[in-house]
């Protein structure tokens, strides 16, 4: 509507011109929103207002000679002039009974734009190392990922959902050496457990299906493992220092192969365990990535080898360095250790540049915000291949903390001492746990109260969505079971019938829907789509208390249970795009 509402405005502003009432010129950049207020119609423009600021003329009298040449629109009934000069437009009740109907044919879908009509896009999401299960930070990542890849697809993006996988590296070294020493104490053998290994119950899981599957094969003297180790934390020491020492220990005494053994046994649990939580959270992914690979196939090499021929590599001290700086990073990056080895940002590097190779328009990371520092590296490094940056997205999530009875539920992840995003859903529901993480932009932080999760109230925002959609579905059986006649033609045919003012506003919400999705997709920002399913649940229960649907009168009731129809495609089609049930009773 608001296109529409602009090519009449552009229209009118070219037929003053041909009359020679406007001089020629650029088009302001004027605005097409919605009315605050009823009493102001259902649009407002600004372009008036704009116009006479340039030409230094009265704005209303532009405005007046805007509504005598407005072209007529059968979407529009009335069109006034208001305050300063602002345009107020009424939609016609053809428009809004029209409105209805294009609900009804198009149903779930409806506001959706034609599949693949827009960019192609590559959307990495949560992407959690895989050392341990996912807690209710990553919970968020989740929900907000796969909440805006439905969103895209439904403005005619076409989405490829990717989880890379970090399977090497130094917090995956610290797991295998958790995992080994929980297996040697499983064997009886007396270790010192280190401060900055993974402490989880899940850790100990693992290293008992270890020894079923190996026996003793792993197993080593307690000695052999702390001599010579600088001393951690908790001996006056460095706890980093220490672990790092003891991965060292551990790949010399067990020895390459059987190292990975232990190396493989934490990761395929650990990435069994993500793939289940997140597939039993309503998240799939058309492809898992691993790190590993990058390292296997040449990729990190390939990629150093191309920031080289452009020149933005440098040797310093033995080291690789890409100079990042050079295209608005805050530092240079080391890719190649002085002992040859490659650091994580130069898989990073080869990642982002497979990515690019593939041929989609844009390539959207979703990182949490302590990632932050990322979004000027990558950029570099995409510049630095010479690959175009403005293809590049990068959002950041904020954090998630929960709330139980007014008190903040105290989490630390190394320690093992978290609330995993399986044990928030057996809490409250993974209904209510996709609908809260998204309820806020993922800009801002959010305070996730348990207690208003799990209620079954209309202050639980969720239940409050779902339950409109089962008063709908209750309506119809109502109706059958009275033996109350309805079908579509008929209720097609009263639309003229809805004359209630609640019907109106009902209406008038099913008419912004594609709007909302559109606004929403641009702006990367799910929760436009939970807030506008909260007032379209608010204005149907206002309705469902203030009006008797169910009425004698045949063709009256078959048009408000064909607007009710209309709502409840509207309903399922958002709650679906957030990775929410649509219940028909409740």
């Amino acid at each position: 509507m608001k296109d529409l509402i602009r090519e009449l405005v552009l229209q009118a502003i070219l037929d003053l011109r041909r009359l020679e009432q406007l001089p020629p010129g650029d088009e302001p950049a004027f605005v097409v929103e919605r009315s605050r207020s009823k009493q102001h119609g259902d649009y407002a423009c600004n372009v008036a207002l704009l116009l006479a600021k340039a030409l230094k003329r009265n704005p209303r009298e532009l405005a007046e000679a805007l509504v005598r040449t407005l072209p007529e629109s059968r979407h529009v009934a009335k069109v006034e002039v208001a305050g300063a000069g602002f345009l107020n437009f009424f939609i016609s009740p053809a428009c809004l009974a029209a409105t209805v109907r294009r609900v009804i044919e198009a149903g779930d879908r409806y506001g959706h734009a034609p599949e693949d009509s827009r960019e192609s896009v590559l959307l990495e999401f949560v992407s959690a190392n895989p050392n341990g299960p996912l807690h209710v930070g990553h919970g968020r990542g989740a929900a907000y990922g796969a909440s805006l890849a439905n969103l895209l697809e439904a403005c005619g993006h076409r989405v490829h959902r990717e989880y890379y996988v970090n399977d090497a590296g130094r917090q995956m070294d610290i797991l295998a050496v958790s995992v080994w020493l929980r297996y040697l104490e499983l064997g009886g053998v007396a270790v010192r457990f280190p401060d900055n290994g993974y402490k989880g119950e899940y850790v100990v899981e693992i290293a008992r299906s270890l020894r079923q599957r190996e026996g003793d094969a792993l197993k080593h003297p307690a000695f052999e493992i702390g001599d010579g180790l600088p001393p951690d934390e908790s001996q006056g020491g460095d706890k980093e220092t220490h672990v790092d020492a003891l991965v060292s220990r551990a790949k010399q005494l067990l020895g390459e192969a059987a190292y990975r053994r232990v190396f493989d046994a934490g990761l395929e649990w650990c990435l069994a365990d993500i793939r289940q939580d997140l597939a039993e959270f309503g998240v799939e992914y058309q492809r898992w990535f691993s790190e590993r690979s990058l390292t296997t196939s040449g990729r990190v090499a390939r990629a150093i080898e191309t920031l080289d021929a452009r020149g933005h590599i440098e040797r310093r001290d033995g080291a690789l360095w890409f100079k990042a700086t050079a295209f608005g990073d805050e530092k240079d990056r080391v890719v190649v250790r002085e002992n040859g080895a490659t650091t994580y940002f130069a898989s990073d590097i080869a990642y982002l540049l497979d990515k690019y190779e593939r041929g989609l328009d844009r390539i959207v990371y979703i990182f949490g915000a302590d990632h932050h520092g990322y979004v000027a590296r990558l950029k570099a490094a995409a510049a630095g291949l010479g690959l175009d940056p403005a293809r590049l997205e990068i959002l950041l999530v904020q954090f998630a903390v929960l709330f139980e009875k007014g008190e903040k539920v105290q989490m630390s992840t190394r320690a093992g001492h978290f609330v995993t995003l399986r044990q928030l859903r057996e809490e409250v529901g993974r209904d209510a746990a996709r609908f809260f993480y998204v309820m806020r932009s993922h800009e801002q932080h959010l305070d996730f109260d348990l207690d208003l999760a799990r209620s079954q109230s209309n202050d639980n925002p969720v239940y409050y969505v779902q339950y409109a959609h089962a008063r709908i579905a209750s309506l119809f059986r109502q109706a059958h079971e009275k033996g109350l006649a309805y079908n579509r033609a008929s209720g097609d045919a009263a639309r003229d019938r809805l004359t209630d003012p609640l019907e109106h506003e009902l209406i008038q919400q099913l008419l912004h829907w594609p709007e909302t999705l559109a606004n929403a997709g641009a702006a990367r920002s799910p929760q436009l789509v939970a807030n506008a399913l909260r007032e379209l649940a608010a204005a149907f229960h206002a309705y469902y208390n203030a009006v008797d649907i169910l009425v004698e009168d045949d063709a009256l009731r078959c048009g408000r249970l064909y607007l009710c129809q209309a709502v409840r495609h509207v309903l399922a089609g958002g709650l679906a795009i957030l990775g929410v049930s649509a219940p028909e009773s409740m």
